[in-house]
């Protein structure tokens, strides 16, 4: 698995730097957004270091599967039982911050501070 030793993630998904876990698995953490747009807004990330969309491969379609399919069992845990949004933001012109593959959950009442 690779990472990259300058990647704000994959210093988190390491535990060079602390989060607010709320899964873990050996290919995947989720954890608290520090600046949340919702009232519960997490982050699903991969531990191996993928910095966009655009680079990946048919290898990781499983790992994107997951990410996507734990959405819905998070939020419940999570208390969001009114539904949600998912946001993977990828490049530059798609305002992709943090340059390793992420996907933001967000959901609970309304009104939201952005979306």
């Amino acid at each position: 698995m690779t990472h990259d030793p300058n990647c704000l993630f994959c210093k988190i998904a390491v535990g060079q730097i602390p989060s607010r876990k709320v899964f873990e698995d050996d290919e995947l953490l989720v954890f608290h957004d520090i600046a949340p747009w919702a009232p519960v807004h997490v982050l699903l990330i991969p531990k191996e270091h993928v910095a966009t969309m655009y680079e990946l491969e048919q290898r990781h379609a499983p790992l994107l599967g997951r990410m996507l399919s734990m959405a819905p069992a998070l939020m419940r845990e999570l208390g969001v039982t009114n539904g949600f949004r998912t946001l993977i933001n990828t490049g530059e012109d798609g305002r992709q911050e943090v340059q390793h593959l992420h996907m933001h959950v967000m959901g609970g009442p309304r009104p939201w501070l952005k979306g």
